[in-house]
């Protein structure tokens, strides 16, 4: 991990740009503790960390006011990321029928999401080796938000994740529906009701196939963008529970 930028945030929060094996990061940390802090990996959609910069930082600065450390990495084919090609056709695809008002099917879905999660959790988790060595953090990890079949992959094959707060916003392959079924952390799912690119029935589905035997469902209504603020602070106080 080499660190390429650092400045201090208004509230104190050190942020810190930083390269892993060439993929873009950012690390936040709070201010010095007398213990190191407990880490959340803050996912996102693949939109490129430039401009989901002001909403991760939020997200950011908001945990550290708990005491926690945060990090993302730039997903595969975003950002300054070198593109990829079968998934920019699966994207293509996916505007298509959306346009159209086609429905949207599972070769499209498994084409757009599966290759996603098959490169990005092995980044995540050499992140991750490489976050905890770090002075200052320390487990447990949660992880927050972003596509949500990285994170029930992530819940499965990583053990050292203890909690997720996942949001119900992005399409989800079916062969993910048996990945869910062996997920045993607990679980703080946010769904929109309204989220006019997600299959409402679909979501409840996933959230009923989750194993984890503590698992919430917070549903508002609105759209995808319309989250309101009392969402994120019932995620803070799920991560508060499980990390601290």
């Amino acid at each position: 991990m080499h660190f390429t930028s650092e400045k201090r945030l208004d509230d104190g929060v050190l942020e810190r740009e930083f390269t892993l094996d060439e993929i873009p990061g950012i690390l936040w940390t709070p201010g010095p503790t007398s213990a190191p802090a407990p880490l959340i990996l803050l996912g996102h959609p693949p939109l490129g960390l430039r401009k989901m910069y002001p909403r991760l930082a939020a997200r950011a600065q908001h945990s550290a006011a708990e005491g926690f450390a945060t990090a993302t990495i730039e997903l595969p084919g975003s950002g300054d990321r070198p593109r990829w090609a079968a998934v920019e056709q699966a994207r293509a695809d996916l505007r298509r029928a959306m346009e159209t008002g086609e429905p949207v099917g599972d070769e499209i879905v498994d084409a757009l999401i599966l290759p996603l999660v098959d490169k990005a959790v092995p980044e995540w988790q050499a992140a991750l080796d490489a976050l905890l060595t770090l002075p200052g953090i320390g487990g447990p990890v949660g992880y927050s938000g972003g596509v949500i079949s990285i994170g029930i992959r992530l819940a499965v094959v990583e053990p050292r994740i203890s909690a997720a707060a996942l949001f119900a916003g992005s399409f989800v392959p079916r062969a993910m529906f048996e990945e869910a079924r062996q997920v045993t952390i607990p679980l703080h799912v946010l769904l929109q009701w309204d989220d006019e690119g997600n299959d409402r029935q679909a979501a409840l589905d996933l959230f009923d196939a989750f194993g984890s035997k503590e698992k919430t469902l917070h549903a508002n209504m609105g759209g995808h963008t319309g989250v309101p603020q009392f969402a994120g602070d019932a995620a803070a106080q799920f991560f508060s529970r499980h990390l601290s």
